[in-house]
């Protein structure tokens, strides 16, 4: 009933966007989208009478972010951050955007400013927001309850964690963070940020930063 598209970007510098598409209602959220040119555009028009409710962002990074502005002009959806990275939309500083995009970063507003436990619907399924900082102070997982998946962001990676020394990060929060997530019942799908999916189950037992911070 869900369907998962990763979208492939313009550059790879860009994270990973993820169109997410509830069949029988036709409602579709946007995660991450970085860029907003010709890919995603043309990603969109493949689908053709979907209605794009939701622009949903795991944290604030410009490789997270740029293409916020463009999207939610073409589709009108709404715009979820956590709270602490919101001010990362409009200020290049905190998105990290400055000096390293050759294009300004459009500034823009959340419509959605969440916090940890709020709930989203995306027709029947359920998106659970997990506050996880570590990376950012804003960062997010969305559990899409229903289905069993979750998009983690730049938080939990496939066989790593994100990582922690960039402006607002703390090693001492990401490792709570982990500790949630690892701590979740049962099996998840994970979508992560950058490089490939996995499974929880299999980051439980194969993640080698997982398996150190559960020996301290």
């Amino acid at each position: 009933r869900m369907k998962i598209e990763k979208i492939k970007l313009e550059h790879e510098i860009f994270a990973n966007c993820y169109l997410v598409i509830d069949e029988l209602s036709g409602e579709a959220a946007v995660i991450d989208p970085g860029f907003y040119a010709e890919c995603l555009p043309a990603a969109l028009k493949e689908h053709e009478g979907i209605k794009v409710k939701y622009i949903l962002l795991t944290h604030g990074h410009f490789d997270h972010i740029m293409g916020v502005y463009g999207l939610k002009e073409a589709t009108g959806a709404e715009v979820c951050i956590h709270e602490k990275d919101a001010e990362c939309l409009y200020n290049d500083e905190r998105s990290l955007a400055r000096g390293a995009m050759p294009m300004a970063q459009q500034p823009v507003h959340a419509d959605v400013l969440l916090k940890d436990g709020d709930e989203l619907r995306l027709g029947d399924d359920v998106i659970r927001v997990m506050h996880t900082p570590g990376h950012t102070p804003g960062s997010v997982c969305y559990l899409f309850v229903n289905d069993r998946v979750m998009f983690s962001g730049d938080t939990l990676f496939c066989r790593t964690v994100g990582r922690t020394d960039l402006l607002g990060g703390s090693a001492e929060d990401m490792q709570s963070s982990i500790r949630r997530i690892i701590a979740l019942d049962g099996d998840y799908r994970v979508y992560p940020g950058h490089n490939r999916e996995t499974t929880l189950d299999s980051e439980r037992v194969s993640n080698h930063w997982i398996r150190r911070m559960n020996k301290n």
